[in-house]
This record gives structure tokens, C-alpha cells and sequence, in this order.
């Protein structure tokens, strides 16, 4: 489903990011579930460095995503992903299925991203800083029981759930960070569901779209530098 510029869905997006964060800004997310459900949706992009001010009356802290259907406002990457589900089906509208699809849903912002976005701070950022070699050794087996349990719980299944849900595009967006991470390659099961999940073609047509707002916005350099 390409982006048009009269649907009714509106995903608000960062123009451009720089090229270590391109495929991975969290609109992403409701981009996937407008592609996997045939939601056309409009992107309305703002500065990344310069976030505008009117922005934080809609989103507290300036952050992407925040989504518009209607007279509907929202933010926050999960909120957008129920709400979409909701419409399209990505979220089973009862039962068991519901349940446990919103359980790892909720799962994967809690118990399991908060540990996964302290990697990139503690092998890479500040990676020099004492207090980041200090933390290294117990981040890294907290984030192994936490994969070892999912890996457990996933077991032989394709998916979370019975069938593919916004549980899984939470999910597998939030492994996906993790790159070639040795916490992730060597847990072979959660390596391919990862793979599955990126393999759809739903996700490779949110990962261009992403994509080609920044390259169409990419900063150009200054005359004569």
C-alpha cells in the first residue's frame, strides 16, 4: 500500500535521521501494520533536531510515532498498533487470541525493550565510560534469560500467536535492533523468527517508504564546505 497523500490515516515521522538510525525509527512500526492490513496512510515529517514546538501538545517528549485517523489522536508505537489491529484485523477481536496477543504485545515494551535499548548505550556510545564496563556483564545476562524465556515460549511456532499479529511486528522490530548481536545470532530460533518476520513483504514495502523520506530530505551540504 504506497503512502497517499489523501488517506486518512496520518503517521508522523522524522524527516531524516542520521544513517546509523535509518530502518529503525519507530514508525516503522504502524508503517508495517498500514502495509500488512491494505490501511493506506499519509506521513506528515518533522525535524528530528529541530522538533517543532506545536509537536509536544501531541506528543509529551517530541517522539515518533504519533498517529491521526479521523478526529482520532494517538502516540506511542503500541497505542498506534492496537488501533490499527483493531481496524484491520491484526489484533483478533476476542478470546484467547486477543489475550495472548496483546500479552507480548505489552511483553515486548516492558519486560523485554527497556534491558535491549541499554546495548547500544553500553557497547557503543559509552562504551569508554567506567560505568558502562561496569554495567556490561549483568546487561548481558539479564538479556539472555529474558531471550532464553521467549525463545522457550516461542518454541517450534511461526508466531506469537496462532496467526501473525501486531505482537509480532512489535516484537520482531525490537529483536531487529539488536543487528548480528551475538545474544541474538546465537539463539537460532529467535534468529529465524526475526527473519520470518522481516522476510514479509508487508515489511520491506514500510522499510522503503521509511526509507526514501529520508532520502528524499537528507540534508545537502553547505555551498563551498
Amino acid at each position: 500500500m504506497p503512502v497517499d497523500p489523501a488517506a486518512t490515516i496520518e503517521i508522523t515521522a522524522f524527516s531524516w535521521v542520521p544513517p546509523f538510525a535509518q530502518g529503525y525509527v519507530r514508525d516503522l512500526r504502524p508503517r508495517w501494520a498500514c502495509e500488512e492490513m491494505g490501511l493506506a496512510y499519509r506521513e506528515r515529517l518533522i525535524s528530528a533536531s529541530k522538533r517543532p514546538e506545536w509537536y509536544y501538545a501531541e506528543q509529551p517528549w517530541g517522539q515518533v510515532p504519533s498517529l491521526r485517523d479521523g478526529d482520532i489522536a494517538m502516540f506511542e508505537s503500541g497505542a498506534t498498533l492496537i488501533h490499527l489491529g483493531e481496524k484491520g484485523g491484526l489484533l483478533p477481536a476476542d478470546g484467547q487470541a486477543r489475550a495472548t496477543a496483546l500479552s507480548w504485545l505489552l511483553a515486548t515494551f516492558a519486560s523485554l525493550e527497556p534491558l535491549l535499548l541499554q546495548l547500544p548505550e553500553v557497547e557503543l556510545f559509552a562504551r569508554n565510560e567506567e560505568w558502562a564496563r561496569l554495567r556490561g556483564p549483568s546487561l548481558t545476562k539479564a538479556i539472555g534469560k529474558r531471550l532464553d524465556r521467549l525463545a522457550t515460549a516461542l518454541g517450534d511456532k511461526e508466531w506469537l500467536g496462532t496467526t501473525f499479529s501486531i505482537a509480532d511486528i512489535a516484537m520482531v522490530t525490537s529483536l531487529r535492533n539488536m543487528g548480528d548481536n551475538p545474544l541474538l545470532s546465537e539463539r537460532p530460533g529467535l534468529a529465524a523468527y526475526v527473519a520470518r518476520g522481516t522476510a514479509r513483504p508487508a515489511f520491506q514495502r514500510a522499510l522503503d517508504a521509511q526509507l526514501a523520506a529520508f532520502a528524499a530530505n537528507e540534508p545537502q551540504p553547505a555551498e563551498g564546505a
